[in-house]
Order: C-alpha cells, then sequence, then structure tokens
C-alpha cells in the first residue's frame, strides 16, 4: 500500500469521523488544502468500536461547569442536522436522591447560565408529581430532585456515523478500512513522521489519535508515561495509572420500544435515575449502596436499552484484567448481575416493567471504557504533531469535539478545550467530583 497524507486520522469512530470533516472543511475555506489531504485508518472500520455499540444519550448533565459547555456545543452540532444523525431531541430526565439534591441544583443554576434550557423541581412529593406527569405508573421511592433538560435526548449510533461518514466522503477525506496502525516513525526530535501500518506506512506531517479504549496502544508506543503525577486537592503529589479500564454495563429489555411512551403517547425523555434506595426483586437484595441507571426506547437496539454502573476491570496498580487492545474490548458480554440489575432498576421506577425481567435480552453488550486519572478527558498534542482525543468514555455524546480539534489543527486554540490539558494533573487544575455513583459524572 503507497499512501501518503498530510493528515492522519486513526480510528474511524465519532471523532475520527467528526474531526475528518471538520478538519476537511476548514482546510479548504481557509484556501490551504481540502479532504483529500486526510486519511483516516481503522483496524477494522467505520463504528467497528466503541461508537458502533455506544448507547448513544446525548446530555448536558455535568457537575463540570467545563463539560457542561463543551456538550452545550456539543448538542447544537447534533441539533444542526437531527435526519443526517439520526437524532432524537427527546429531552433528559436526571432523577436524584438527597445527597445529590445540591449538585443538581448547581448543575441547573449552571445551565441556565450558559442558556441551556432545564426545568429543575425539588421535594419528594414535587417530584413524584411532575414524574407522574410524564409517566402515569411512576413510583421510584427517595427521589428528591429531578432535573429535566429540555435539550438533548439520544441518536442511533449506526446511523449517526453513516452520517458523517458520507459528509467526511464527500469532502473528499480517504478512510481506509482494515488497516491496523503498528507503530510510529519519529524523527531526532521525537516527531511522527509516518504512521506504520500493517500495509505499510504513511508519511505524514500530524497524526489525530482518536481510538477510543485503545487509546493507551498509541500512548505505549510513543513512550508516554504509564503513570501520571497529580497535584491532588490536599496539596500533595501522588501517581496514578494514566488509564484505568471499566466494562460498560449495558443492556436491552425486548419489548417493543412503543412499550415505554410518555402520558401522552410520545416517545419520552431519556430516564436517568440515582438512589440510594435499597434494591430488590422477587429474589431479594439486588444492592443495598447507592446505585444508578438510565434507560430509552430505541428501535434500533429493539426495545428499552440502557445501562448500570460500570464495573473496574484493573487494579489502582495499573494491572490490566482485560486486555483492552483485545476483542473483548469493544464487546464486553454483561452478566446475569448486570441484567437482573437493569430488569430490577426499571421495575423499581415504573411499574410497566413489574415481572419482565426474562424479557431481558442475552446479545452481547457493554463494552471497555478506558478512563484517565480524573475520569475526565485529555485532549492535547504529544511528541511535537500528536494530537490526542482520549475521551475517557464521554465520547459519543461529544460529536462538537472533532469541530474544535479541527481548528486547534489550524493552529486556533480553543477555550472549550483548555480545561482538558494534560498538563492540568501536575497543576493541579482537576475538574471537581460530584456525588453520582457514575464515575463519568
Amino acid at each position: 500500500m503507497r499512501v501518503t497524507a498530510r493528515y492522519v486520522i486513526i480510528g474511524a469512530g465519532i471523532h475520527g469521523l467528526s474531526t475528518a470533516w471538520h478538519l476537511a472543511r476548514e482546510l479548504r475555506a481557509s484556501g490551504r488544502g481540502d479532504g483529500r489531504d486526510i486519511v483516516i485508518i481503522d483496524k477494522t472500520g467505520v463504528g467497528a468500536g466503541a461508537s458502533g455499540i455506544a448507547c448513544g444519550v446525548i446530555r448536558n448533565n455535568y457537575f463540570q461547569p467545563a463539560m457542561r459547555e463543551l456538550m452545550a456545543h456539543s448538542v447544537s452540532v447534533w441539533e444542526s442536522d437531527p435526519a443526517a444523525f439520526s437524532y432524537h431531541p427527546v429531552g433528559y430526565l436526571q432523577i436524584s436522591h438527597e445527597a445529590m439534591r445540591e449538585d443538581v441544583a448547581s448543575i441547573h443554576e449552571q445551565q441556565r447560565a450558559i442558556g441551556y434550557i432545564s426545568t429543575f423541581v425539588e421535594g419528594s412529593e414535587a417530584s413524584r408529581t411532575y414524574l407522574r406527569g410524564i409517566f402515569a405508573d411512576w413510583r421510584a421511592r427517595r427521589i428528591t430532585s429531578v432535573l429535566h433538560e429540555h435539550r438533548g435526548g439520544y441518536a442511533n449510533n449506526l446511523a449517526s456515523l453513516k452520517g458523517l461518514r458520507a459528509r467526511t466522503e464527500a469532502e473528499g477525506v480517504r478512510i481506509l478500512a482494515g488497516v491496523a496502525n503498528k507503530d510510529f516513525k519519529r524523527d531526532a526530535s521525537g516527531a511522527v513522521t509516518a504512521v506504520v501500518t500493517d500495509r505499510g506506512p504513511i508519511p505524514c506531517e500530524q497524526v489525530v489519535v482518536a481510538t477510543g479504549p485503545w487509546v493507551r496502544q498509541q500512548w505505549d508506543m510513543l513512550d508516554l508515561p504509564a503513570m501520571t503525577r497529580v497535584l491532588g486537592p490536599d496539596g500533595e503529589h501522588h501517581d496514578a495509572p494514566t488509564w484505568t479500564y471499566w466494562a460498560l454495563q449495558e443492556g436491552t429489555l425486548k419489548v417493543d420500544p412503543g412499550y415505554l411512551v410518555d402520558n401522552r403517547g410520545n416517545m419520552p425523555p431519556v430516564v436517568h435515575v440515582d438512589t440510594d434506595e435499597p434494591l430488590c426483586d422477587e429474589d431479594g437484595v439486588v444492592t443495598k449502596g447507592p446505585w444508578g441507571l438510565y434507560y430509552k426506547p430505541d428501535f434500533s437496539f429493539g426495545g428499552v436499552q440502557g445501562g448500570c454502573v460500570p464495573d473496574r476491570v484493573n487494579r489502582p496498580a495499573g494491572d490490566v484484567a482485560v486486555d483492552p487492545y483485545g476483542p473483548e474490548s469493544s464487546h464486553f458480554v454483561v452478566g446475569e448481575e448486570f441484567h437482573r440489575t437493569f430488569s430490577a432498576g426499571l421495575a423499581f421506577c415504573q411499574e410497566r416493567f413489574e415481572g419482565k425481567a426474562h424479557l431481558m435480552s442475552r446479545e452481547p453488550s457493554g463494552g471497555i471504557g478506558c478512563f484517565t486519572p480524573d475520569s475526565f478527558p485529555v485532549f492535547d498534542t504529544f511528541a511535537d504533531n500528536v494530537y490526542f482525543i482520549a475521551d475517557s468514555n464521554h465520547g459519543y455524546k461529544m460529536i462538537g469535539v472533532g469541530a474544535l480539534v479541527a481548528q486547534e489543527l489550524m493552529g486556533q486554540r480553543q477555550a472549550l478545550l483548555e480545561p482538558f490539558r494534560y498538563s492540568r494533573y501536575a497543576e493541579g487544575r482537576l475538574h471537581p467530583v460530584s456525588n453520582s455513583p457514575f464515575p463519568w459524572s
């Protein structure tokens, strides 16, 4: 294979495609080139990794101001062409217990400050009344707040990638499927001069790594640190594994998606519930500690699809129990414990799901998420000319990151990406931590 390119993008998922599409447009508009200067390589093909099995939830529900602003930008990109991106703007419900009320109230206030429309409801009775106005059979206990985001919703993963691919190829970008990155050629300064693949080297001027849970592979090829020095809130430095892996717990209850509609017969908002009420089913206690789940009707998945809090698959010392480069990384098979938790959680929330546990799909689902030391993304340049999009499992919803990265590649630093530089760890500029049981909130 004899290929050259100014820009080589590794990974044909949401970030790789979005970056290529926006970069091609930026090059053409500036008169500095066009899409023919860009090549995307992927060891399998478009959407073969995490993006292709993503739950697809689009939300702004973040306790961290920088994440909220970044997601507001991304939601605008989703809204720019809902049909092409298979985007469903049904909204999003964050339903929470008392320990999270103050956090969620803060989210609402800061959403209002940036013009992101949402409704906040406080108190047990007010929350129950509001939710029963959407679902007559709502019955979750120990809920004291509801944040209803009126923007956001979800997108169908493969359909949205198909739309992005069409736009990317229309700009002249080449997508090379079945081409795996094996190494990098570097000059005396350490800058990459070629991406080495199993089909031969691709000489280039700039590399973008957009490989999702496989990001550590390129990181290791460049001899970047396995441990990261972090300045903690206590003023002390400590070393943390640069990458930590969690098994995402997602699946589908195989009912007609129309089974989950609101009181008016319409597709409802995405539902996310966090509570400290013990979860039980007919066999006894499922979990006693704080737990959470999210769900939505989805015709692409063929049922009510969603997930629960992920499981960690490696230890603090950095030993990886699941090979992050193996096939199980993109299609982690969840077990019976998840099936029980998800079905019991649905029944906890809504009466219509009582007795439906036997309808849980046993098809492979979930995936491996690769998390940074603080569980938030890193967008930064390493080895002089290798731009890492390390999404820390926030990836699919952030379709707008590609537009911002494209502008940075054109030499225009983006304020929305500044809070996500790698230097924040050594400098102690960490994102605030919420009381959510989910590591990405």
